[in-house]
């Protein structure tokens, strides 16, 4: 089976001939460039739909996809993911996650307690955050090196500097 990533969001159309506005989920806009074909989601199933057309803002890509060539064809686009096939995905830097890797990944301190799995990712400009829901409740790990020792994407486990985390973890002495 097949594994997808969503590499943007349809926030809405514009004008009449189709196009969509996307918000893109990467931090690098130009990738679109180097895409042809796109996924939809529907009813489960994911439909590959052809690029006719992109343009950019400084934080948006317009794009015109094939079969969705006006506006009332545009608009069941709404709120919708465009997905890429995982085999698509860029490399990526040393060190560096796909989000979609890290939510469900168990945490752990380097002495073996769990602190639960990782549910959502905030990105605050500086670093990430990863939002860990489990025994102790709510714990926020900042993504910085000197706090997370080691990511293993393939078993799904993150491994954390408690001394690090002092002050963050709650019921913690």
């Amino acid at each position: 089976m097949l594994d997808y990533i969503s590499v943007g969001y349809v926030l809405k159309p514009r004008g009449i001939k189709g196009e969509i506005k996307v918000e893109p989920l990467t931090d690098y806009i130009e990738r679109f460039d180097e895409l042809d074909i796109l996924y939809i989601k529907e009813n489960d199933k994911y439909k590959p739909v052809k690029i006719l057309s992109r343009k950019y803002s400084p934080n948006h890509v317009f794009l015109l996809l094939e079969g969705y060539m006006d506006r009332n064809q545009a608009e069941k686009l709404r709120g919708q993911y465009l997905w890429i096939a995982r085999d698509q995905v860029r490399e990526l830097p040393k060190d560096t996650f796909l989000i979609a890797d890290i939510i469900g990944c168990a945490v752990y301190t380097k002495e073996g307690q769990y602190l639960g799995s990782v549910d959502d990712v905030i990105e605050t400009g500086s670093n990430d955050v990863y939002v860990t829901k489990g025994p102790l409740g709510d714990v926020l790990i900042p993504g910085l090196k000197k706090v997370i020792l080691d990511v293993d994407i393939k078993n799904k486990k993150i491994i954390v500097s408690a001394q690090e985390l002092k002050g963050l973890l709650p019921n913690a002495d």
